[in-house]
C-alpha cells in the first residue's frame, strides 16, 4: 500500500511469510494508508528498484520466490502511458443530408480540457437509403472541413479513435495515469520500454512479470484497425460500421460482429501478450497472466504465456454438513469449476507445468472467512486442474500499524496481523503436499472438447464483448460445450478445452492426439453442438482422423464464422463434410482413424474403449496426474455422506499407496488387480481428501493404511475443562474453569465477546489403552481452528470438517493431558471496534467496503461463536 514499504519490515514480514509456509510473494504496488504519506516511494524510481533488489534478496535467502504486477493496481497503464498510446474507443458523429445544395461541416473534435486527447478521426462515410456507401475520408481537408455535393437522401457518419480516459485503478505513488492501448504495438512497445529504462542492465532476479485480469472497460478500438481489420477478414469493414454499432441484431450484422471481435482478439494476442511475453523471456523472466475479461479467445491468451492465472470469485455452495456459508457474506457469483478450467485446459495443451489461481476473491464478507471454508474451495480448483495457489490477498502491513494493520479493499485479508495466522503454517502445508503431487508429472485427461468460440464472437449485444467471470450465465451456461463438459466429468471423464489454434497444431502419436510435446496425449477429440464452425478447423480434425485419431461430433457442422465470402466458404464447409462416408453406426473410417457423429457422447466413448473412471459413481470427485509409469489420484468428498467402499482405478497397479494431505500420512491400500483396473478400499468423510499412488512397482515394507472401522467404543472426554487466552486482544479475558466444553462466548463475559485471537482448553482424562487399536480424537465443532497436544506433544491441527485428529501414538496408560489451542476470527474484535468508533479503515481511494461495495460496518454484527462447542471425543478402532 503507498509502496511504504523498508528493509526493516521487509526482513520482518517475509520471515513471517516463510515461516507460515508460503513459497513466495506477488508485489502489486497500490494506494497507500492516510498519515504514512511519508514512508510513501513513487513506482520505478531508484529507492523504489532499490526496495524491489532487496526483497528479492531476502525472499532469495529464504528459499521464497518473487512475482512483480508490471505497473500498479490494475490494468496496466500509468504516467508513463501518453495520450496517444491510452487504450482507445470508437466514437461516431452523424449528420443527416437530402440533396439539396454542398454538405460542409469541420469534423474535427476538440478535448478543450485536455487537448491530447482529442479523437482522431479515420474515416468519414455516407450511407443511404438504397443501401449505397461511399467513402468520404479523402474529401476531409487537413483543418477538419468536410465539403461534399450530392443526390439523394445521405446519412453521413464520421468515425474516430477516441479515448477512454480510462485512469490505472487503485494505483500506487508513482503509477496514476492512462490505461494502455493493449492493441496498439507502438503503444505497448513504449510500455515495455519504460520498465527497459527503469531496470537498465540491472533486472530485478525475479521469478515473474504478472498482468491481472483484462478490466480495461470500453476499449473496442485501436488507431490502426481498420486497416487490421481489412488485412485479417479481406474486406472493408466501414460500409458495415452503423449496423456494428446499432442494435441490429441481422444474421449479417452477427457475422461482422463475429469478425470484429475476432480481429480483437488476435490484436490483443499478438500485439500485447505474445509480444509483453517475448520481451519478458529477452530478460530470462516468466510471464502471469489472467486471461479471463479479456475479449477474445481466453484459451489461446492463457496458453501464450508462461503461467496461465484464473480466478475464483466469491463462495461456492458444497452439501457438507455444519459447513457455515452465511446468507449476508455471498455475493452472487459463484466459482465454476468449468471456468476454471478454461486456464488449465490452455496450461496443459499447451504443456505449462503451472497453472495458477488467485484464489478466495470475496470468499466472504472480512474478517469472516475460515480455514474450514476455504479447504473445500482450494479443493475444488485443484479438481479443476490447478496447481499453483496464490491468496487474495495478504497486504505488506508494517509492524507498528495497530491490529487490524494495513488491509486491502477487497477481503481475505490474511496478513500476520489476523488471528488464524498462528495456524497458518498447518493450512499451507496442506496445499503444500496437493501440490507437490499436482506440479508433478503430467495431466493425465483422456479427452480434448473443442470450445466454440465463433458462437460467443457471434452472439447478440454489444460489439464489445468482455469473456468474464461475471458474465458466465450469458456466454458459457446456455451452451451445449457447458452441459457436454458437465455431463462428461460427472460420468467420470477427464477432459481439457481447445482452441481452434491448438487443434490445428496438434498432431497424433500412436492413436493419441498430442498438442505439444510436454501435454498429455489425448484418446479422443470431441465437438460438441455449435452454430459456427471454421473450415480449417474442421479440415485439421479429419486430418487428425487420418492421422490415427478419434473424432467424435455431437452434431453436422453447418455454418462457417464470419461475412467474407460466406456462400463459397460455406459450400466448401459441405464439400469437405460430404466426403465423410458415414455408416449406419455414424462412424467414417478416415485413413487411420475415424471420425463419429454421435448427439450422445458418451456412448460414442463407450463404443471406442475410451473408459471413464467409474469411481465418480460413488460421488467422488477426482483429478490424476501420471509420473513415468505411475497414476496418481486425488479424490475429494464433497458429498453430504461418508464414503466407505471399493472404487475401481483405470490402472492396472502392482500396488496402491493412499496419502493423507492434511496430516502427511500415508499406508499401503487394500488392493487387488483384476482385468487391467485396479480396485482400492477408501474412506472418505464429508469435506475429506485422499491422493492414491497407483505404483507400477510392488510395495517396499511399509505400514498398512489405518482404516476407519466402526467404532469399537466412544470415550467422552468431559472435563472439567480450564480455559486460558493465550494472545490477541482487544484485551485477554480472565482464565475461565469449565464443567462441560463450550465457546468462549457462550459464557457471558463481555471481553471474551469481543476478543480475537488465541486460548487455549485443557483437561486430564484416564485411559487403559488397548494394543492395536487406533485412537481418533473427534472435537465436534470448531470455531475456527483447534491446534492439538496431547502429554505435551504437539498432536496436530484440525481447521477442517470432520474436526478430528488420529492420536493414539500420543496416549498412555493412566492420566493423560490434552491441550486444544483455539483461534478465532477477527469479526468480534473488529465489531468491537467499530461499536466503540475507533478508527481503523483510513486509505486514500476506496478506503473499505463490504462485500456489496458498500460502506463497511461490523457494529451491527451478531457475535460469532468462538472456541471449541465439542464434544470432544475419542473415538477407538
Amino acid at each position: 500500500m503507498g509502496n511504504a514499504v523498508d528493509q526493516k519490515n521487509l526482513t520482518y514480514l517475509l520471515h513471517e511469510y516463510a515461516d507460515a509456509g508460503l513459497g513466495g510473494v506477488e508485489i502489486a504496488p497500490i494506494y497507500g494508508a492516510k498519515g504514512y504519506e511519508d514512508r510513501y516511494i513513487d513506482f520505478l524510481s531508484a529507492e523504489w528498484i532499490h526496495m524491489l533488489q532487496y526483497t528479492v534478496e531476502v525472499a532469495d535467502s529464504l528459499g521464497m520466490q518473487v512475482d512483480l504486477t508490471q505497473g500498479t493496481g490494475w490494468p496496466f497503464g500509468g504516467p508513463f502511458v501518453d495520450p496517444q498510446d491510452a487504450a482507445s474507443k470508437l466514437t461516431t458523429k452523424e449528420y443527416s443530408y437530402n440533396g439539396q445544395g454542398e454538405f460542409s461541416q469541420n469534423l474535427k473534435l476538440e478535448d478543450e480540457k485536455n487537448p491530447a486527447m482529442s479523437p482522431s478521426l479515420i474515416a468519414v462515410m455516407a450511407y443511404d437509403d438504397q443501401g449505397k456507401v461511399e467513402e468520404l475520408s479523402d474529401k476531409v481537408q487537413e483543418s477538419g472541413l468536410l465539403e461534399w455535393t450530392a443526390t439523394g437522401k445521405w446519412n453521413i457518419w464520421a468515425f474516430y479513435n477516441a479515448k477512454t480516459g480510462q485512469m490505472v485503478k487503485r494505483a500506487a505513488p508513482g503509477g496514476q495515469g492512462y490505461t494502455l492501448d493493449h492493441f496498439s504495438v507502438p503503444a505497448v512497445q513504449q510500455y515495455l520500454q519504460t520498465f527497459d529504462e527503469a531496470f537498465g542492465t540491472a533486472v530485478p532476479g525475479i521469478r515473474a512479470f504478472y498482468n491481472d485480469s483484462f478490466e480495461v472497460y470500453g476499449a473496442n478500438f485501436t488507431l490502426r484497425y481498420l486497416e487490421e481489420f481489412e488485412s485479417r477478414r479481406g474486406y472493408d469493414l466501414k460500409p458495415f460500421l452503423p449496423a456494428l454499432l446499432s442494435k441490429n441484431e441481422e444474421e449479417q450484422t452477427l457475422r461482422v460482429k463475429s469478425d470484429y471481435r475476432q480481429t480483437l482478439h488476435e490484436l490483443l494476442l499478438e500485439h500485447f501478450t505474445e509480444r509483453w511475453t517475448g520481451w519478458a523471456h529477452q530478460k530470462g523472466k516468466k510471464t502471469k497472466n489472467q486471461a479471463h475479461g479479456s475479449p477474445g479467445n481466453i484459451i489461446d491468451l492463457y496458453a501464450a504465456v508462461d503461467i496461465p492465472e484464473c480466478e475464483t470469485f466469491g463462495s461456492s455452495y458444497f452439501p457438507i454438513p455444519g459447513l457455515r456459508r452465511d446468507s449476508a457474506d455471498i455475493r452472487n457469483v459463484d466459482p465454476d469449476p468449468i471456468m476454471l478450467k478454461f486456464a488449465s485446459s490452455a496450461g496443459h495443451l499447451a504443456g505449462k507445468p503451472l497453472i495458477s489461481c488467485e484464489t478466495f476473491t470475496w470468499l466472504g464478507e472480512h474478517f469472516k472467512s475460515s480455514f474450514s471454508q476455504m479447504k473445500p474451495e482450494v479443493d475444488q480448483v485443484f479438481l479443476a486442474g490447478i496447481n499453483h495457489i496464490f491468496y487474495h490477498g495478504v497486504t505488506y502491513s508494517p509492524e507498528d500499524v495497530d491490529f487490524p494493520g494495513w488491509l486491502f479493499y477487497a477481503s481475505l485479508n490474511l496478513s500476520q496481523q489476523n488471528s488464524l495466522w498462528p495456524h497458518f503454517e498447518s493450512f499451507n502445508q496442506y496445499i503444500t503436499r496437493c501440490q507437490s503431487v499436482l506440479q508433478a508429472g503430467k495431466p493425465d485427461n483422456e479427452l480434448i472438447v473443442y470450445w466454440p468460440v465463433y458462437d460467443v464472437w457471434a452472439a447478440e449485444g454489444n460489439m464489445f464483448k468482455m469473456i468474464s467471470v461475471h458474465h458466465i450465465d450469458d456466454w458459457l451456461h446456455p451452451t451445449s460445450f457447458y452441459s457436454q463438459t458437465t455431463g462428461l466429468m460427472k460420468q467420470g471423464y477427464s477432459v481439457d478445452f481447445a482452441s481452434d489454434q491448438l487443434i490445428l497444431n496438434a498432431r497424433v502419436d500412436q492413436g493419441k492426439i498430442l498438442t505439444q510435446n510436454e501435454a498429455s496425449p489425448a484418446k479422443a477429440l470431441l465437438f460438441p453442438k455449435m452454430e459456427y464452425f471454421p473450415i480449417q478447423t474442421l479440415e485439421r480434425a479429419i486430418a487428425l482422423a487420418d492421422e490415427g485419431a478419434t473424432v467424435i461430433f455431437e452434431a453436422v457442422p453447418e455454418q462457417v464464422p464470419g461475412h467474407y465470402e460466406l456462400a463459397k466458404r460455406e459450400e466448401q464447409l459441405a464439400r469437405i463434410w460430404a466426403q465423410l462416408s458415414f455408416d449406419d453406426r455414424g462412424e467414417a473410417i478416415v485413413g487411420k482413424g475415424k471420425v463419429i457423429l454421435n448427439p450422445n457422447f458418451q456412448q460414442a466413448l463407450e463404443k471406442e474403449a475410451i473408459e471413464r473412471e467409474s469411481l465418480t459413481d460413488s460421488g467422488l470427485q477426482f483429478i490424476r496426474r501420471a509420473l513415468a509409469d505411475d497414476k496418481y489420484y486425488f479424490l475429494v468428498n464433497h458429498t453430504a455422506e461418508t464414503i466407505n467402499q471399493e472404487i475401481t482405478l483405470n490402472v492396472a497397479a502392482a500396488s496402491i499407496n493412499l496419502m493423507n494431505p492434511l496430516t502427511g500420512e500415508t499406508g499401503l491400500a487394500e488392493s487387488h488387480r483384476q482385468e487391467g483396473k485396479t480396485t482400492v478400499k477408501v474412506h472418505l468423510e464429508s469435506g475429506e481428501s485422499l491422493i492414491i499412488h497407483a505404483s507400477a512397482a510392488e510395495a517396499p515394507d511399509s505400514p498398512s493404511w489405518p482404516y476407519r472401522s466402526e467404532a469399537a467404543k466412544t470415550l467422552p472426554i468431559s472435563g472439567p475443562w480450564t480455559l486460558h487466552f493465550d494472545a490477541g486482544g482487544p484485551e485477554l479475558p480472565l482464565d475461565q474453569n469449565l464443567e462441560t466444553i463450550q465457546p468462549w462466548t457462550n459464557l457471558g463475559v463481555s471481553k471474551a465477546d469481543e476478543f480475537s485471537g488465541q486460548a487455549t482448553y485443557s483437561a486430564t482424562f484416564d485411559l487403559q489403552k488397548v494394543e492395536g487399536k487406533n485412537y481418533l480424537l473427534k472435537l465436534g465443532k470448531v470455531h475456527e481452528s483447534a491446534k492439538i497436544w496431547v502429554n505435551g506433544q504437539e498432536a496436530g491441527y484440525a481447521w477442517s470438517i470432520p474436526y478430528q485428529v488420529r492420536v493414539g501414538k500420543f496416549l498412555k496408560d493412566g492420566k493423560n493431558e490434552i491441550k486444544i489451542q483455539v483461534a478465532n476470527l477477527m469479526a468480534n474484535r473488529i465489531r468491537y471496534m467499530d461499536q466503540q468508533e475507533l478508527e481503523w479503515r483510513n486509505y486514500h481511494e476506496i478506503n473499505f467496503v463490504n462485500i456489496n461495495y458498500k460502506p463497511f460496518d461490523a457494529s451491527g454484527w451478531e457475535v460469532m461463536p468462538s472456541g471449541l462447542e465439542g464434544p470432544v471425543e475419542l473415538e477407538v478402532f
